[in-house]
């Protein structure tokens, strides 16, 4: 039930990478959109509203002129870096590994 639990929340194509950046500190819309390589502007609008939702994240709106708005991780959010550092040391394994294998090796 606990894995079903953080699948519904941390899952799909997306999600992981956005958290990621956000590791790093505050970041504008189009930070995220910069760092997160391939996501289109309407994916990544609909992934931080579920994110927020899921008090993953936080949106803060300034009252400056011009209005900025600011994502960062919330305390929930934030207690997810150790299960997405693991995941990054995994892929970076799992990457070394095949790029070592040769065609036959498959």
């Amino acid at each position: 039930m606990g894995v079903h639990d953080a699948m519904y929340i941390l899952g799909g194509k997306w999600k992981i990478s956005i958290m990621a950046c956000l590791f790093f500190g505050p970041k504008r819309y189009s930070d995220i959109l910069r760092n997160v390589k391939g996501i289109s502007g309407k994916m990544l609008s609909r992934e931080l509203k579920e994110m927020e939702v899921n008090q993953l994240i936080k949106r803060t709106v300034t009252s400056n002129q011009p209005i900025t708005v600011i994502y960062e991780m919330t305390e929930c959010g934030a207690s997810t870096k150790p299960i997405v550092s693991v995941l990054a040391e995994w892929g970076e394994t799992y990457r070394k590994q095949m790029i070592e294998k040769t065609p036959a090796d498959i």
